[in-house]
């Protein structure tokens, strides 16, 4: 079977907290023992809206990737990278403009919500309407299978698809297409050119999905194939051309379940945070004057823990018999809120500690850093080479 890439994103916008830990970091550290994994920084989309202020962007990106490396995303497992290191993110992007109609980058939901929630920047430039063009062009410059996304970015995947389907329907349709497919077919030999046709026959005829795994599965197995060949069988399968681009699926990312300190989601822009590297004393005073049930002024007064912030820490820290406890404790106020709050302080420290220790490590020894990242950037441009060589092609810009 072909092999599954996941890429993954991040702007640095400062020091990370446990939302995106809970959110993103735990996510990618279990796909990265599952697939092969690109995570790269985001500094040119963090550029889009941060134009006016780049001198905090360096800082930023070095930050947040030893928070990547503390919270346990391996270099020996994913490819970490910074995308303005890989140029070529900037020439497919340029490329891609050439065939984007410019009512599909107005219609990408995002584009007016944010343009409404930043209403305080000037975000009528280019860079902010065609941000939805450069992250596409992130994800098909390494013909990534799998994108794990939010909800609310869905939107952006299909749009990746719509571009990758557009542009191969426009240069996959190689001078001579259907004679060189012809002639993949005879190189699979007498009796898996049959098999191949069959199948194609079924998928075409009667959107035989089964067919279709079973083509994609005997061309993927077929050793001395090149690479050209290979995907003039897949397009010609499917109907089109060769397959220069590929339309990757959104994995939808599991909802995050790490509250805010006010009840809220966790977020910056609420002020209601717990950095991954905050020191125990502050992580330890900030859950302390959590406000909780208004109804508990006293001691002896008997609260509700849903209405209470503190309550979703246990929800997410807590286990039966401890939850129990709460609830038992708050309606019958034989607990005080102190009380309550001690073991979502022990449980966030306990998780933070080994955290803080790696990232303790990877901030004395900044030259690591740079050589884990220098390597991943060198990776990713192999990569990223390799489809930029197939799309100057297809576009006739090879010049060889």
């Amino acid at each position: 079977m072909a092999v599954e890439r996941v890429l993954s994103g991040m702007r640095p916008t400062g020091s990370l907290h446990l939302g995106h830990y809970h959110g993103v970091l735990k996510n990618w550290i279990k796909l990265q023992h599952e697939y092969e994994c690109l995570f790269f920084v985001a500094d040119w989309h963090a550029l889009t809206t941060h134009y006016d202020t780049p001198h905090i962007i360096e800082e930023n990106v070095w930050e947040m990737v030893i928070d990547w490396l503390a919270a346990g995303v391996d270099p020996a497992n994913a490819t970490i990278f910074i995308q303005s290191r890989v140029p070529e993110h900037a020439e497919l992007h340029t490329l891609l403009s050439m065939i984007t109609p410019l009512g599909w980058l107005e219609r990408v939901p995002t584009y007016k919500d944010q343009q409404e929630k930043l209403s305080s920047k000037d975000l009528s430039t280019y860079g902010f309407l065609g941000y939805p063009l450069l992250q596409s062009a992130d994800i098909l410059i390494y013909k990534a299978t799998l994108v794990p996304v939010g909800e609310d970015q869905v939107p952006h995947i299909e749009f990746t698809r719509e571009i990758a389907r557009r542009f191969n329907h426009i240069y996959g349709r190689e001078p001579g297409f259907e004679e060189k497919a012809a002639a993949a077919i005879r190189k699979l030999g007498s009796k898996r050119g049959a098999l191949y046709e069959e199948l194609r026959t079924r998928y075409q005829e009667t959107g035989d999905d089964e067919a279709l795994e079973a083509a994609r599965a005997l061309i993927e197995e077929q050793q001395g194939l090149s690479l050209g060949d290979r995907e003039r069988l897949l397009g010609f399968l499917e109907g089109g051309g060769k397959m220069i681009l590929v339309e990757p699926e959104a994995r939808l990312t599991p909802a995050s379940r790490m509250p805010g300190l006010d009840g809220q989601k966790m977020s910056k822009s609420y002020n209601n945070t717990i950095a991954l590297r905050e020191s125990p004393d502050a992580v330890a005073k900030k859950i302390k004057t959590m406000p909780t049930d208004p109804a508990r002024i006293r001691r002896t007064d008997p609260g509700d823990p849903l209405r209470c912030p503190v309550w979703q820490l246990h929800t997410v820290y807590s286990d039966d018999q401890r939850r129990d406890w709460v609830q038992q404790g708050c309606k019958g106020a034989t607990i005080g809120c102190l009380e309550c709050k001690q073991p979502g302080i022990d449980a966030v420290l306990a998780e933070l500690q080994p955290i803080q220790e790696r990232a303790a490590q990877y901030a004395q020894d900044p030259t690591l850093v740079k050589n884990i990242v220098a390597d991943g950037c060198e990776k990713a441009r192999k990569l990223a080479r390799e489809t930029m060589r197939e799309v100057r092609e297809a576009m006739g810009l090879a010049y060889s």
